[in-house]
């Protein structure tokens, strides 16, 4: 499970690239980026060629949901059953996303303790999670803009450390997986 991450890259950097606008863009570089915060995200652009840079709020609220507390347990979906859970199979269908990182977190538990190691592709480069994005209307009539991240088994470096790690995108896949 991805429950932390990092994206300490100022919005500059990530305008180059990912060849997306964030000039209109409230972001800052983070270092502990939690669910329910803001998070920044890639969309294409329906119809045409260009990426769209986000905001979002992390924890995926469906378009039918009731309730927005539902995001709590849908910070993450496993991609082997996205495509069935009620909460992710439209969305994987037709609003992907990419969720923008250099680095994320995963804890090793050790009895009562917990050891956080901090995983980066590379030397730190920026990369993109796979994920899917909704838009729930609250009860005031205003629409909430969520994400979810796409978790997988994990390779052969976080097996020792986790059961579960985000599903990372290589660059050659961003426009496929937008598509």
């Amino acid at each position: 499970m991805c429950g932390r991450y990092r994206l300490s890259r100022r919005k500059e950097v990530l305008a180059e690239y990912f060849g997306a606008d964030y000039a209109d863009l409230d972001w800052q570089p983070r270092h502990n980026i939690a669910p329910t915060q803001q998070v920044s995200v890639i969309r294409q652009v329906a119809g045409g060629p260009a990426r769209q840079a986000s905001m979002m709020r992390w924890g995926l609220i469906p378009s039918w949901a009731a309730d927005p507390t539902i995001c709590a347990r849908t910070i993450n979906a496993r991609a082997e059953t996205a495509a069935a859970k009620p909460s992710f199979r439209d969305p994987l269908r037709k609003q992907r996303c990419l969720v923008l990182a250099d680095g994320f977190y995963e804890w090793q538990r050790s009895g009562k303790w917990k050891q956080p190691f901090c995983f980066e592709v590379g030397d730190g480069e920026i990369f993109a999670f796979a994920g899917l994005w909704d838009s729930w209307l609250g009860t005031d009539g205003h629409a909430v803009q969520t994400c979810t991240i796409l978790t997988t088994t994990p390779n052969a470096l976080l097996a020792d450390v986790h059961d579960r790690m985000p599903v990372i995108l290589s660059v050659e896949c961003y426009d496929r997986w937008l598509a």
